[in-house]
């Protein structure tokens, strides 16, 4: 390949992970614990955007169950954001591999 021709794929790749950004910002994914009791709402791109405790739960004699589901929810939520972003990266990334330049 020459230069001019991975130079041109590169830029082409370099767009369609900016796209794939921009998507993953949109996205949403819902991690639920404790039978759905606690939710935890994160972007693609890995931002936490919501919370939702049912109201059930709240007991302030048990205040650690509610620390542990929150903590719950909120790494589950993270790990399928991630999960996500490396599904939707995957095809870009991929190519880059079979490039020679894998990441």
């Amino acid at each position: 390949m020459k230069l001019n021709n991975i130079m041109k794929q590169a830029q082409k790749m370099q767009a369609q992970m900016m796209q794939i950004q921009e998507k993953l910002a949109e996205e949403t994914v819902e991690a639920s614990v404790g039978g759905g009791m606690v939710k935890a709402v994160f972007t693609g791109s890995g931002d936490l955007v919501g919370i939702h405790i049912d109201p059930e739960v709240i007991k302030p004699d048990d205040r650690e169950m509610l620390e542990d589901l929150v903590t719950a929810a909120v790494n589950e939520g993270l790990k399928q954001s991630k999960e996500l972003a490396a599904q939707r990266m995957g095809s870009v990334t991929g190519a880059l591999g079979a490039m020679g330049l894998g990441m």
